[in-house]
């Protein structure tokens, strides 16, 4: 299952420039998913990080795979309306940097789930390998 821009935007309220995942792609119902972005000097984040040497926020890659997971969480019919909240970031690290014209994949994959609380492992990659990876707490409400 495959959901593009339009899709991503009924499932999530993120909307330019918070919006940072272009594509999702379900590879296990609940359980694992894959987003896709593609990063252009455009950024409104590069004007300031850094004028001289543009490199995406860490932070923003964590909220790229955030949403790649609330898409995850809420693509369902039952789902919907509803929004994926933070309770907390864990072991997260950032290994390489991401420039404009980085491809981004973020992997996530639910560890566990109890009721509205899930904790997920995520991973971005660009073209030269493994750039962040952490675990994520959401709340859904």
């Amino acid at each position: 299952m495959i959901f593009g821009i339009k899709d991503i935007m009924e499932i999530i309220p993120h909307r330019q420039p918070m919006l940072l995942v272009d594509k999702v792609e379900i590879l296990e119902e609940d359980k694992k998913a894959a987003g896709y972005k593609g990063v252009t000097y455009n950024e409104p984040f590069f004007a300031g990080h850094f004028p001289t040497e543009p490199v995406m926020p860490g932070v923003l890659l964590m909220e790229a795979m955030a949403q790649t997971t609330a898409v995850l969480l809420l693509h369902k019919d039952d789902m919907r309306g509803k929004i994926g909240y933070y309770g907390g970031i864990n072991k997260a690290k950032f290994r390489k940097k991401v420039v404009p014209g980085s491809l981004l994949r973020m992997e996530v994959e639910v560890l566990k789930r109890r009721g509205p609380v899930a904790v997920v492992y995520g991973k971005t990659y660009t073209e030269e390998g493994l750039a962040a990876e952490g675990e994520m707490t959401f709340m859904i409400g």
